[in-house]
């Protein structure tokens, strides 16, 4: 991985990010998940009537067993993209985030080497943890793109969504549209995988996406969230 000050990237110069990145660089056994994301990247071209989706989406057991964090990014082509985070897959989420963000613009930032999801919370609160924050703004590759409030209670999407994939590892794909919105919103895609999640102090955590075993090294796809004070 380059160095934390030849990236594109050097422009966050939050202190918290920047010693959550300097992290990265002294762990070899990194994101370095060009599977997942490659995948992902095809999902324009992948329909719901796709055999490879259609598995995905299949209630199974679980391929891993260990304790990483698991983390879905989704939502319907022509909508924004949302973000959640479960500590344990048949749980539900304990952060969960609708982005600034379409799924079309999020996907083209996807076409870096390195994706690097920022959010930050500007709240000065000394009770809660960080993911209990409500109020984001989000940067995606060094880019703002806008505030974001987490969601106190789901959706019923949201709901389904995480239901259907509550078997699902890692992938990539496409869902059927849900609540009939599949014909306005187009398909809903999603990309789901297992993160390691590193805890920079009480006011900074980083996940980061962990290589599917055997990949060959590729993108990697981080995610920061940091509280200013």
């Amino acid at each position: 991985m380059p160095s934390v000050y030849s990236s594109p990237f050097h422009q966050m110069e939050n202190p918290a990010i920047i010693s959550l990145l300097q992290h990265t660089t002294r762990t070899e056994k990194r994101s370095k998940s060009g599977g997942i994301l490659r995948m992902f990247k095809l999902l324009p071209m992948l329909t719901s009537g796709c055999k490879m989706v259609a598995l995905l989406g299949r209630p199974r057991k679980p391929l891993l067993t260990d304790h990483a964090t698991t983390g879905t990014l989704f939502g319907y082509r022509r909508g924004r993209v949302s973000l959640a985070i479960q500590e344990d897959p048949h749980r539900l989420p304990v952060f969960v985030i609708e982005l600034p963000m379409s799924s079309s613009v999020f996907q083209k930032e996807m076409a870096s080497d390195i994706v690097r999801l920022s959010l930050e919370s500007e709240t000065k609160s000394h009770k809660k943890k960080v993911l209990e924050e409500f109020v984001w703004v989000v940067y995606c590759n060094g880019r703002k793109y806008g505030y974001s409030i987490r969601r106190k209670h789901m959706t019923d999407d949201e709901l389904q969504v995480m239901q259907s994939l509550r078997g699902v590892s890692m992938g990539a794909g496409v869902l059927p549209g849900l609540s009939g919105k599949d014909s306005v919103d187009g398909e809903l895609t999603y990309m789901r995988a297992r993160f390691e999640r590193v805890a920079g102090s009480k006011d900074s955590e980083a996940f980061h996406m962990i290589n599917p075993e055997g990949a060959e090294n590729g993108q990697e796809l981080s995610i920061f969230f940091v509280r200013i004070r």
